[in-house]
């Protein structure tokens, strides 16, 4: 098995058995989320779309699937000294809860411009967090000093093998809800949710086509899979919080092996598909969940005639603050 280097760390992807696993593991505490249809939605796209619905997750995204993951899966006595991330919102919020599920301390580092719901879903999950500037070089000091002060486990976002376990564990779910599905699409900023999906999809439904949606000012993804190595973002800008990260090394090995393609949309392509999901789905999904229809609708003619697997990632928005 292939591995990547995180941080001087090797990292080795997850496989079907480990997503698996994962399943089980967190079968008493993550919902089963549905997968909904809407005709007018498939007359636009010109497919037979199913939205696997994450944004009805617990935390309100799928985030919770890997955070759970990696908290049950800790020995006991490393679980004791709790756990620690750094995150803009749902992830954060998604270890605050599976921690407090397990009786656990949780440690969040969030930056100073997080999004005001996500960092109120944190503190409403237990956390203690801890603020820092709105930089990765600043979450990770703040991180490691605080692993030294307080022997917590760090959960990563993206990069943890059991958070990618985890997260593939809702293509799964959609696999066993709709009879074949000829294209799946997902949002893409790390990239633990897409290479989780991609490893359990590429063994269990081959023929499937791997699509990643990304927000046209942070497609540090698409770039990367376009050089043949990791491109990052110096200064990434989109209504898209979540997709903000710059991917992680073993997350864009998974792309790359796994042949996902990733698609990238503007802003407006985004508020527009966001809208239109909140009116014909009746749901909130937030911008970052709403980029995989954007993208749907921008290339439409590829998908036509198909059977689409969407996942809607999250419906975390601040109420006080929508972007249309």
């Amino acid at each position: 098995m292939r591995h990547w280097i995180v941080k001087d760390m090797p990292v080795t992807p997850p496989t079907l058995v480990d997503i698996e696993a994962a399943r089980l593991r967190i079968s008493a505490h993550a919902r089963l989320t549905p997968v909904l249809r809407d005709e007018a939605l498939d007359a636009e796209i010109g497919a037979r779309l199913y939205f696997k619905c994450e944004n009805l997750q617990r935390i309100g995204a799928f985030k919770f699937r890997g955070a759970c993951n990696a908290v049950f899966a800790l020995d006991d006595g490393i679980a004791t000294r709790g756990v620690l991330t750094h995150s803009s919102g749902n992830h954060g919020a998604a270890l605050a809860a599976a921690a407090a599920l397990r009786g656990i301390p949780a440690h969040v580092v969030v930056p100073e411009n997080a999004n005001a719901q996500k960092l109120r879903n944190i503190v409403a999950a237990g956390a203690t967090v801890h603020r820092c500037a709105p930089n990765l070089t600043a979450r990770e000091a703040l991180c490691a000093e605080l692993q030294r002060t307080t022997g917590a486990r760090l959960v990563h976002p993206y990069t943890d093998p059991l958070v990618m376990a985890g997260q593939g564990t809702a293509a799964l779910e959609l696999l066993d809800q709709v009879n074949g599905i000829d294209s799946f699409i997902a949002p893409v900023g790390g990239g633990g949710l897409m290479s989780g999906c991609a490893i359990a999809l590429r063994s269990r439904s081959p023929h499937t086509t791997l699509i990643g949606a990304e927000p046209i000012g942070a497609d540090d993804a698409q770039r990367s899979l376009a050089a043949g190595k990791v491109v990052s973002i110096e200064h990434p800008n989109s209504i898209c919080d979540g997709l903000l990260a710059t991917i992680g090394a073993v997350n864009y090995g998974v792309l790359a092996r796994h042949r996902v393609e990733v698609l990238s949309v503007d802003d407006s392509a985004v508020r527009s598909a966001m809208r239109r999901l909140w009116e014909r789905l009746k749901l909130i999904v937030e911008p970052s969940s709403a980029i995989a229809y954007a993208v749907l609708q921008a290339h439409s003619e590829r998908f036509r005639g198909q059977r689409v697997g969407v996942l809607l990632s999250g419906g975390n928005v601040d109420l006080d603050a929508l972007p249309f």
